[in-house]
């Protein structure tokens, strides 16, 4: 896909979200669309549980509990896509029609996405044995994971 289809069908949805991807995608972020589409029962279930997950370590993605329940509700097959920022700050997802001619939903959320312990259970202990900082010794980085780890 084009950038400036891209941009359009950005323009054309008038959200919060989407108008966030715009910007960053005119301000130099990157982007890929996929070029097939996949079951929308399948997105909505993987996203479904990404979205779990990020709450339960307390990341709140913009509209992607209303992008689920729109592919959810859309049930034909879908593609996907990614907004990403140039500085790598901030990530939009994607989800168009399988031709790719209207966008149906769009979520983001601020990179990175640091890992925090599950909301309503303390963190409690001590790092591994030889392992001071949790095994982060190497890089002084924060655990980051992405939704899924």
């Amino acid at each position: 896909m084009e950038q400036h289809v891209l941009e359009a069908l950005l323009g054309a949805d008038g959200g919060e979200v989407a108008g966030k991807a715009l910007a960053v995608l005119r301000g130099g972020g990157g982007y890929w669309v996929g070029d097939r589409a996949q079951p929308a029962g399948r997105h909505a279930g993987v996203y479904g549980q990404r979205l779990r997950r990020m709450r339960k370590y307390g990341i709140e993605p913009l509209g992607l509990e209303a992008a689920v329940q729109a592919v959810r509700a859309y049930g034909r097959p879908v593609r996907t896509g990614m907004v990403d920022a140039a500085d790598r700050s901030w990530t939009a997802l994607l989800f168009l029609t399988e031709d790719g001619g209207t966008l149906l939903a769009c979520a983001g959320w601020p990179l990175p996405l640091v890992r925090r312990p599950p909301v309503g259970k303390p963190s409690v202990g001590k790092p591994p044995v030889g392992e001071p900082d949790g095994g982060r010794a190497d890089t002084g980085a924060p655990d980051v994971g992405g939704p899924l780890s």
